[in-house]
């Protein structure tokens, strides 16, 4: 959108025209005198012309250039404060079971209906700081904090099973994401750790490393995935497995209670949907926006063209006298 920003200088335009037309022009005393002026002396000159109506146009940009002329952009949306999440994903090797059956009735695996649920969730976390690690065997940062959930999108889309070994570092994983939040100054930081097992390698303990993000203000929300029942074939013909046997909930509901989060179970895809869906209302998204539109001062152009035009009436001048 274009504005003059002192619109009230245009008022100044006819003070140009009021000078010119009331004003006494100064006489200079004739260097000699001559009994006959030359033909055409009295009439005006086409270059006279010109020059005035350059110097019109130059007293028009002047005016413009001081009416402050700007350009605003587009409207854009700032949160003033935001929330860091990170989102903690198992990818050991009991993530590939697929005992998550859809409301199709279709059974795909733990890390599939992860990624189907998680990325809905990422879409809707608009104005949050999210980030990705991944963990196994050992756990890595797989995405740092970002505005830019498409990217998060992406790298979770992209994650496979067995890159980081089968065993699950519980442990590991947390400290990571608590590490990630040392530079961080935003005033809620979240963990949303999703497993399906019990913390079997890594460097440091789950309960230890939840004392240590509990000390950093760190809220971790724990998600055991896994159903209870699966239908196992095998040589001697059908039968009742729990496939989640390995799942230590006590430990996960310890995690999250140290912290002040909670713990959630997913026994299938809808209600890993609902869980998250609670975990968005306990972590509502910041609503509170500043807006601001870029700006542009333009004074510069007329201003510049003003500064040619007096060049060229300067030249005109001397080249005439």
């Amino acid at each position: 959108m274009f504005e003059f920003i002192w619109i009230w200088a245009w008022a100044l335009l006819p003070l140009a025209w009021l000078v010119y037309r009331f004003s006494k022009p100064v006489m200079k005393p004739a260097a000699i005198t001559l009994p006959k002026l030359p033909e055409g002396i009295g009439q005006q000159q086409p270059n006279s012309i010109w020059r005035k109506v350059m110097m019109s146009l130059l007293w028009v940009c002047l005016v413009g250039a001081l009416a402050r002329p700007v350009w605003y952009g587009d409207p854009i949306e700032v949160q003033p404060d935001h929330r860091d999440m990170l989102l903690a994903v198992d990818l050991s090797g009991s993530m590939s079971i697929e005992d998550m059956i859809t409301q199709s009735g279709e059974s795909i695996d733990r890390l599939a209906a992860v990624k189907d649920v998680l990325a809905e969730f990422i879409e809707q976390r608009k104005g949050d700081r999210l980030g990705l690690v991944l963990f196994a065997q050992h756990a890595y940062l797989q995405t740092p904090l970002t505005f830019d959930r498409n990217t998060v999108k992406q790298q979770l889309e992209r994650t496979v099973l067995g890159l980081i070994g089968q065993s699950t570092a519980i442990g590991e994983g947390l400290g990571i994401a608590t590490k990630t939040f040392i530079n961080s100054e935003a005033p809620q930081r979240v963990i949303i750790l999703l497993s399906d097992g019990a913390n079997t390698a890594g460097v440091i303990e789950p309960l230890e490393a939840a004392k240590l993000a509990a000390e950093s203000n760190v809220t971790i929300y724990t998600v055991g995935v896994g159903a209870e029942e699966m239908i196992q074939k095998s040589f001697f013909g059908n039968r009742k497995v729990n496939p989640s046997q390995d799942l230590d909930e006590r430990m996960l509901t310890k995690i999250a209670d140290m912290t002040g989060g909670q713990y959630f179970r997913a026994r299938n895809p809808q209600e890993l949907e609902h869980i998250y869906q609670l975990i968005d209302q306990l972590e509502p998204i910041n609503t509170a926006q500043q807006t601001w539109r870029p700006r542009d001062e333009l004074f510069r152009y007329p201003l510049a063209i003003a500064l040619m035009l007096s060049v060229i009436i300067a030249f005109m001048r001397k080249r005439r006298g």
